[in-house]
């Protein structure tokens, strides 16, 4: 298969890459470096990246820049960083990629535990989520030519120690459990589920 995923560079990117492209194409996309530039939140580019990379099989994200700090210090700007990273971002992969993908092709966006168990310092993650998670059950209906859409829903990952302190008590996901939460959105039957692995 072909796989574009974008947020490659990240730690979940580079971990899904190190994992898929033993076994099919990976095309790494990231705002810097990787095999493609793009800037989820402009569609210019978005639609840039996609006739670089032409037709393709599968979209990984797991990208989307959120605000995080106190909720004193959330504004209109502030929000919009959420608005326009996470949630439309990622929602234009999809708008635009359908127009790219392959038939009986798949989407996997990522939000996460936010969604359902807030913490302090991420209202703006927790509303960006719920509005992708929306998506991904509404686009899931009227996609056409078998493609499927998902979303992979991780809690604070092992990976990321420097967000511990904000997730008090969660028991991190682990890089296998996110792994194969995406391989089962990937190369599974599911459509509009959101995949959790909390």
């Amino acid at each position: 298969m072909k796989i574009i995923i974008v947020g490659a560079t990240g730690t979940m990117g580079q971990h899904l890459v190190s994992v898929l492209e033993k076994e099919h194409q990976v095309i790494r996309v990231a705002s810097q470096g990787g095999d493609i530039q793009a800037d989820i939140t402009s569609t210019a580019s978005i639609e840039n990246m996609f006739k670089q990379a032409g037709e393709f099989d599968a979209l990984i994200s797991t990208a989307g820049p959120t605000f995080v700090g106190p909720w004193k210090k959330l504004d209109d700007t502030a929000f919009r960083s959420g608005v326009e990273g996470k949630m439309m971002g990622q929602i234009n992969l999809v708008l635009i990629g359908q127009h790219y993908i392959n038939p009986k092709g798949s989407f996997t966006l990522i939000t996460g535990a936010l969604t359902e168990e807030p913490q302090r310092n991420f209202a703006n993650a927790s509303a960006a989520n719920g509005a992708v998670e929306g998506f991904v059950r509404g686009a899931a209906i009227e996609l056409e030519n078998g493609i499927r859409i998902n979303a992979v829903s991780p809690t604070v990952i092992e990976n990321s120690p420097q967000y511990f302190p904000y997730f008090p008590g969660e028991i991190p996901t682990t890089m296998a459990e996110l792994e194969f939460a995406f391989r089962k959105s990937i190369f599974g039957a599911q459509t509009g589920q959101i995949i959790k692995t909390w």
